[in-house]
């Protein structure tokens, strides 16, 4: 508890008139009631800022005789306070001075004011407020080279279950709902009876692109007519009878397949059992990621250099032109040595040629990130794996550069995120949860409400700043668990929050994204904040408050705070405006942005769970 300082000033005494009085049958006394001593603060709630910047609260006290003593109690460690005389005889000032020791966060207190036997108090509550000071250099430290890289984009898991998204008579406005989002490369990933081919009896029932194409086709027209293709996974008469490939016998007859694909999307089609198959769209597909998680799907780190090297020749032998997408890698406990350890994985794909390593193109590295496969996990825990990103990002690139001078096909390779959301568990069988069988399944709506809104700007800033060129939602049209439309192309809020994302830091190989400002704040366990400029001069600061309420939150609203963004090194600005995505915010329709008065110190207050990107125009 912190001691409370006080503040004793003599005040000059008030007089009582007592007068006696004598009258028919008696006598009267007459005398002024005593004053009843009053307290009030000038303030319900005063913002202390964290980076000891003053604050203070006014004091009014009426009706006090004598000596004045002020105190006040509730207060935490890491403030101190200055009490002072006001202009008047019952004014008075408390000066609060706050540091980044004292947590972020809202503190209720009590000023206490005594004069003889007189007493008064007043409530207020003190604001600790985090301030996030933002340079005027580029942070060449951050991203690639002081440059955010990073774009947003979607995924289509393209099986029975969800191949005709696009098959209603509104798939006009479907199509439309998903180029708004702004996706580069929408990922599609073909599994079960998506994959086209199903048997090799040499007819041409051996191939149906009907499931794969009701996805596929779309997807080819709409936002860059550029998706990424993830074969995922090779037709069922290659594998074993749990579904893996069957590496030894089949690697070569999964590059056939694969080398066949590239033909019927990019080359005119192909010839089999007397039947020609050709894609019905003049786009071709540039992007192709080789397999699916092969750690989670019975394949080696030996296989699948294998596997890559078989297929990646094949397919380029139909297509040179075409790009390549490595190892989309499931990816959880870095350094554990456990099945999601990209130190046990990378070492062997990243290996000289010649020892063992990926001799074939490799145009990108992808991985994949989920915060839990546990829906009963605190919302604090979820918070707490997004720095592990960045860590794992981080090692991927530390791995590509150590291996670069033995292994040329690592020169220059950026890292995707191929697939992120909150939760990566799914029903199993009897309703039962898939990643934990005892469980019953419960969806994890932490995927598309206010948790989303500010779990995923946190994501996207701590992978950004590592240099992560891109980050995918995983899946597009779901439930509430990985939605961002349902099934109907309704929006939930996490279509409006990655929306904001793609619009407001839009990255292309033509128009790379903007630089990343320096910036130093006061608070970085629970609120991440981002600053960037744009060729114009326009500048971008993302506040994200990912603060939780409580330990034992699951899908809470989040705790409140205030940030002060202190742009005083960046000169003035003619305009500004404030954008914000929170639970109180339509999951039907954008958010809008309101206009704000640019100033030097801008507060930035929020209720809970939420971001909020402050726009300034010079």
């Amino acid at each position: 508890m912190h001691e409370a300082d006080r503040i004793a000033i003599s005040l000059v005494g008030v007089c009582f008139l007592s007068v006696s009085m004598a009258g028919c049958g008696g006598s009267v006394s007459n005398s002024t009631p005593p004053v009843t001593m009053t307290a009030s603060v000038g303030a319900s709630s005063l913002v202390v800022p964290q980076d000891g910047t003053p604050a203070t609260l006014p004091v009014t006290v009426n009706g006090a005789t004598g000596t004045v003593t002020i105190t006040v109690s509730g207060l935490p460690g890491g403030v101190t306070e200055q009490y002072s005389a006001g202009s008047s005889s019952s004014a008075y000032n408390i000066t609060f001075t706050g540091r980044a020791t004292l947590p972020a966060g809202s503190y209720p207190a009590v000023v206490q004011v005594s004069a003889g036997s007189q007493t008064a108090t007043a409530n207020f509550t003190l604001v600790s407020a985090v301030v996030a000071k933002v340079g005027s250099s580029t942070d060449t430290t951050m991203g690639v080279n002081g440059a955010l890289k990073q774009f947003m984009s979607t995924s289509f898991q393209v099986a029975e279950w969800d191949g005709n998204y696009f098959g209603g008579s509104n798939a006009t406005a479907l199509e439309s709902t998903l180029n708004a989002l702004g996706p580069q490369h929408i990922r599609l990933q073909v599994v079960s009876q998506g994959v086209a081919m199903s048997t090799n009896t040499g007819t041409a029932s051996d191939w149906d692109f009907t499931i794969m194409d009701q996805t596929v086709q779309p997807v080819l027209t709409s936002a860059d007519h550029s998706p990424e293709f993830q074969i995922a996974t090779a037709p069922a008469w290659m594998c074993f009878s749990n579904g893996q490939l069957d590496v030894a016998n089949h690697v070569n007859d999964f590059a056939t397949y694969a080398a066949n694909l590239v033909r019927y999307y990019n080359k005119g089609g192909f010839d089999w059992g007397g039947v020609h198959f050709q894609s019905a769209s003049n786009h071709p597909i540039t992007w192709w990621g080789i397999f699916n998680e092969p750690n989670g799907n019975g394949i080696t780190p030996q296989q699948y250099v294998t596997i890559y090297n078989t297929v990646v020749p094949a397919m380029l032998a139909v297509d040179p032109t075409i790009k390549f997408s490595a190892l989309e890698f499931s990816d959880y406990g870095l350094g554990t040595g456990d099945g999601g350890d990209p130190m046990i994985w990378l070492p062997v794909l990243f290996a000289p040629p010649g020892s063992g390593g990926l001799n074939a193109q490799v145009d990108i590295v992808s991985t994949h990130f989920y915060s839990s496969c546990n829906q009963s996990d605190t919302d604090d825990a979820l918070m707490n794996t997004v720095p592990v990103f960045a860590e794992n990002v981080s090692y991927f690139y530390q791995a590509l550069q150590t291996n670069v001078k033995t292994n040329a096909n690592l020169a220059n390779v950026p890292v995707w995120v191929t697939e992120n959301n909150v939760n990566a568990d799914y029903q199993g069988a009897n309703g039962m949860s898939t990643c934990n069988p005892n469980q019953v399944f419960v969806d994890d709506h932490r995927g598309t409400s206010a948790f989303f809104a500010a779990w995923r700007p946190y994501v996207f800033s701590q992978l950004g700043k590592v240099g992560n060129q891109a980050l995918y939602h995983w899946s597009y049209d779901a439930d509430q668990q990985y939605g961002e439309v349902d099934s109907n192309g309704n929006t939930y809020l996490s279509y409006w929050v990655d929306q904001a994302l793609a619009t407001i830091y839009p990255s292309t190989p033509q128009s790379p994204g903007p630089n990343i400002l320096e910036l130093g704040a006061t608070d970085t366990s629970t609120v991440e904040t981002l600053a960037t400029q744009n060729a114009d001069g326009s500048v971008t600061i993302m506040v994200d408050n990912h603060a939780v309420a409580s330990p034992g939150d699951n899908n809470g609203s989040g705790a409140p705070r205030t940030v002060i963004v202190d742009l005083s090194s960046l000169g003035t600005f003619t305009s500004a405006s404030e954008l914000s995505i929170n639970a109180q915010s339509s999951a039907t329709s954008a958010p809008v942005a309101v206009s704000v008065a640019p100033a030097a110190r801008m507060t930035v207050q929020m209720t809970g769970y939420g971001v909020t990107w402050l726009l300034l125009k010079p």
